[in-house]
C-alpha cells in the first residue's frame, strides 16, 4: 500500500470511529451535565493521584514505582526547552543534551527506544526514538502535567517503556468543565545565554456541557554561548593536539525555533465525557558540530554545510470516558490517535534525508469496580505505523509496523499492606521491502508487596520480567548515521531482549521530614548493544548491533526537612542523589551518566520566593574503548520569584542559571565533546493562570 492510500485510509479510520462513537457516547452522557468540584478539590485531586500506569489511580506516597510529577504551576515557571533538558536533574533523569532543538530523556542510563515518551498516554508516532538528532512531538511549554516514571512500565505501553516512560499531559481534550465556565493561562520568558524568547497561551471555554480549548507556543533561540572553546580539552588531546583555552565563545548552528498550536472540544456528562482534538507542530533547529562536506559543482570539495531541520507533524485525537454506577463495570476509557510526521535534514539550502512516520494507535481500558480491597484494569493497545527515509543518509529502510498488546493489572490495598501485579501479551511485527520481514511475541509479568508497620513508613519491593522487541533501526539499519558519527548494520536475526528487574521503595514522612528511596537492579537476557566492529565505511568506523548479557543496578534518593513554617510561609531544604552502573559481558556500556548530588533551599516569605539550587555532577571514567571520560562539574542557580497575592494566579519572576559559568558536559551526550552546555544565563519571565 502507497504511503498516500495509508494515509487516507489512516484518516478514514478516525473519521469513521469519530463518527461512530460520538452519537452514540452523547446520549449516554447527556444524562446531566457535569458539575464542576471547587478549584482546591480538584487541584488537590489531581497532584495526588498518578494517572500514568495506574488505570485505577495511585497516590504517589503509595506507589511501587519510582515516579515524579512536574504540575502546572512547576511547568509555568520552568526553563523553556525540550522534553530533555526540562526533565534532567530529576532524581535518575538525564538528557540526551544533542542540541538545543533536540533533547530526550535519559532514565536510569537508558535512552532511545527504551524509554516511551507519551502524549496523553499515547505513543507519539514520531521519529525520536531512532535518532539523538531528532526532536520530540511534544512540548514541555504545551503540558499542564509531566509525569515521570523511571523502571521498567511495559505492563501498560509495551516493550517501548522497558527503561521508562515520560507522560506529557497537555489538556486539550477537556475532561471536566472550567470552573465559572472559563480559564486560561499565559506564559512568556526570555534568556540571555541564547537571545531566547518564548510565549504561550491556552484558554478552556465552558457553555453547558460543551469545552473548547484553544492552545498556541511559540519558542524561538539563536546561537548559544558557552564558558570555553566548543572542542573539549580531552577531544584535543586526544587527537594530538594542544588545548588552548581561548574563553568564553558561541556554538554555532545552534539556534532552533518551535511553533505548535492546537484545539479540542468535549461533551461532558455526569457519567463522562467524550473529545476530540488537533495539533500542528512545527520546529526548525540547527545540529551543531554535524556540518557536512558539500561536493556539488558550486564549492570547494572541503566546503562544509551547515545542518538543520524542519519538523512537522499534524496529529488527532479523540479520547472519552464512561462511568458506570452499579454495573459490573466502572468505567471505560477509550483513546484514540492518527499523526503524520516529517523529519527533514537541510544541508545548507538542499534537502538531504527525509524521515516519515504516519500512524494511527487506540487503546481501549476497563476498570472494574473496586471490590474486597481488590481494584483491577484489562487493557487493549494496537499501533500501525508507516515509516520512510529517503536520501544520501537514510541508514534505515521503509518498514511497516504493526503491534497488539494485552494487558490486565491488579491492586490489592489493606491499612497496613498490600499486593501489586500484572500481565501483558505483545506482538510486534516489522515488514520492510529491504530488510525482510521479522515477528515478535513477548510476555511481561510483575508482582509487589508493600508494608506499612508503622504509619509514616511505606516500604516496597518489586520484581518484573519483561520483554522489548527489536526496532527497525537495529534489525535493518545498514548505511552512514551522522548523528553518531558511525556507518550503523543492523542484525535482521535479533531476538527480543529480555530484563528480569527488582526493585526496593521507601516512602517516610514524619512532621517536617520527607524521605524517598529507590534501590534497583535490572539484569538484561540479550541486551541489544551498538558495537564497534573495527571496520570502516565511507570513512566512518562501522558499528553493529549485537546482543550480549547486561546488568545496571543504582540508587535513587531524596531527603526534604521543613526547617520553618509559618501558615503559608516557610523555608524547605532538600537534597537528592542518584548514581547508576551499566556491566555488558562486552564491556562498559555507552554514555552512562555519574552520579549526581542536589542541594536546594527555598524560601516563601509573603508574596516573595527565593530558591536555591546547587548541583553537583561527578567525573564518568568507566567508559567504552570509544569514548572520552567527562569531567566533573559544579553549576548553581538562583530563583527570585513575586506574586501580588495567592490567589491572583500572577507570578513575575527572575533566575540566574549556572551562576558560576561552569563548564558543562553531559556524559549522555553524542556531542559532548563538541559542545557543552550554555554557560552563565540569565532569564526572565511570567505566568498568569486565570
Amino acid at each position: 500500500m502507497s504511503h498516500r492510500s495509508t494515509r487516507l485510509a489512516s484518516a478514514a479510520r478516525v473519521a469513521l470511529l469519530s463518527a461512530l462513537i460520538l452519537p452514540v457516547a452523547t446520549p449516554v452522557l447527556a444524562q446531566s451535565a457535569g458539575q464542576d468540584p471547587e478549584p482546591e478539590a480538584r487541584t488537590t485531586q489531581l497532584d495526588d493521584i498518578i494517572v500514568t500506569g495506574a488505570p485505577f489511580g495511585i497516590s504517589a506516597e503509595a506507589s511501587l514505582i519510582a515516579v515524579d510529577v512536574l504540575d502546572a504551576e512547576a511547568l509555568s515557571t520552568a526553563p523553556s526547552g525540550t522534553l530533555g533538558d526540562v526533565l534532567s536533574g530529576l532524581p535518575g533523569v538525564r538528557s540526551t543534551a544533542f542540541s538545543p532543538g533536540a533533547s530526550r530523556p535519559v532514565i536510569r542510563g537508558l535512552a532511545g527506544p527504551r524509554v516511551q515518551v507519551l502524549t496523553n498516554g499515547m505513543g507519539l508516532i514520531d521519529a525520536s526514538s531512532l535518532s539523538p538528532d531528532h526532536q520530540v512531538a511534544a512540548d514541555p511549554g504545551e503540558a499542564v502535567r509531566i509525569e515521570v516514571l523511571r523502571g521498567p512500565q511495559t505492563l501498560a505501553y509495551g516493550g517501548s517503556a522497558i527503561g521508562g516512560v515520560v507522560n506529557v499531559i497537555d489538556g486539550r481534550i477537556p475532561e471536566e468543565a472550567p470552573y465559572d465556565g472559563f480559564d486560561g493561562r499565559v506564559t512568556a520568558q526570555a534568556s540571555s545565554v541564547d537571545g531566547g524568547r518564548s510565549v504561550g497561551a491556552g484558554v478552556t471555554i465552558g457553555q453547558g456541557p460543551w469545552v473548547l480549548t484553544l492552545d498556541g507556543l511559540d519558542r524561538r533561540s539563536d546561537d548559544y554561548d558557552i564558558p570555553v572553546p566548543a572542542e573539549s580539552r580531552r577531544q584535543v588531546e586526544d587527537e594530538g593536539e594542544v588545548y588552548e583555552d581561548t574563553g568564553s565563545t558561541t556554538v554555532e548552528n545552534s539556534a532552533s525555533r518551535v511553533r505548535a498550536f492546537g484545539s479540542g472540544l468535549s461533551y461532558i456528562g455526569e457519567q463522562g465525557f467524550i473529545g476530540l482534538s488537533v495539533k500542528r507542530t512545527e520546529s526548525d533547529y540547527g545540529v551543531p558540530g554535524h556540518a557536512h562536506e558539500d561536493h556539488g559543482g558550486g564549492g570547494a570539495p572541503d566546503e562544509e554545510e551547515d545542518v538543520t531541520i524542519g519538523l512537522e507533524q499534524t496529529r488527532y485525537d479523540l479520547r472519552g470516558e464512561w462511568r458506570f454506577d452499579d454495573a459490573p463495570v466502572d468505567r471505560i476509557r477509550l483513546s484514540a490517535g492518527y499523526a503524520d510526521y516529517t523529519h527533514t535534514e537541510f544541508e545548507g539550502d538542499e534537502v538531504g534525508t527525509v524521515f516519515t512516520s504516519e500512524g494511527l494507535e487506540g487503546r481501549l481500558e476497563i476498570v472494574m469496580p473496586r471490590r474486597g480491597g481488590w481494584n483491577s484494569a484489562y487493557g487493549l493497545q494496537g499501533l500501525s505505523r508507516d515509516f520512510d527515509a529517503v536520501g544520501d543518509e537514510a541508514y534505515v529502510p521503509p518498514v511497516e509496523i504493526t503491534e497488539l498488546g494485552v494487558y490486565t493489572l491488579h491492586r490489592y490495598d489493606m491499612d497496613s499492606w498490600g499486593l501489586e501485579g500484572g500481565l501483558r501479551f505483545d506482538t510486534r511485527d516489522l515488514d520492510s521491502p529491504v530488510g525482510g520481514q521479522r515477528d515478535f511475541s513477548n510476555v511481561s509479568v510483575s508482582a509487589g508487596v508493600y508494608f506499612k508497620p508503622v504509619e509514616p513508613l511505606f516500604l516496597g519491593l518489586s520484581i518484573s520480567r519483561n520483554g522489548r522487541a527489536p526496532t527497525e533501526a537495529e534489525l535493518f539499519a545498514e548505511g552512514p548515521h551522522i548523528a553518531t558519527r558511525a556507518f550503523e548494520v543492523g542484525n535482521p536475526d535479533l531476538d527480543s531482549e529480555t530484563v528480569t528487574s527488582i526493585e526496593a521503595t521507601v516512602h517516610w514522612e514524619q512532621g517536617p521530614w520527607t524521605a524517598d528511596m529507590h534501590l534497583f537492579r535490572a539484569d538484561y537476557d540479550g541486551f541489544i548493544d551498538l558495537r564497534p566492529t573495527g571496520a570502516e565505511e565511507d570513512e566512518l568506523p562501522v558499528f553493529a548491533y549485537v546482543q550480549t548479557d547486561a546488568e545496571f543496578h543504582g540508587l535513587e534518593a531524596r531527603l526534604d526537612y521543613q526547617a520553618w513554617q509559618s501558615g503559608e510561609d516557610g523555608l524547605t531544604l532538600g537534597l537528592s542523589y542518584d548514581y547508576v552502573r551499566g556491566d555488558t559481558d562486552l564491556g562498559p556500556p555507552a554514555r552512562i551518566p555519574p552520579w549526581s548530588l542536589n542541594g536546594k533551599a527555598e524560601l516563601d516569605l509573603g508574596p516573595w520566593t527565593t530558591r536555591l539550587t546547587v548541583r553537583r555532577v561527578g567525573e564518568q571514567d568507566r567508559v567504552t574503548d570509544f569514548e572520552l571520560p567527562t569531567d566533573a562539574y559544579t553549576t548553581a542557580d538562583l530563583y527570585l520569584g513575586w506574586s501580588p497575592d495567592r490567589e491572583s494566579g500572577l507570578t513575575l519572576y527572575v533566575e540566574g542559571r549556572n551562576l558560576g559559568d561552569a563548564e558543562v558536559r553531559e556524559h549522555t551526550s553524542f556531542l559532548k565533546d563538541l559542545t557543552p552546555l550554555p554557560g552563565r544565563n540569565l532569564r526572565a519571565g511570567m505566568a498568569w493562570r486565570f
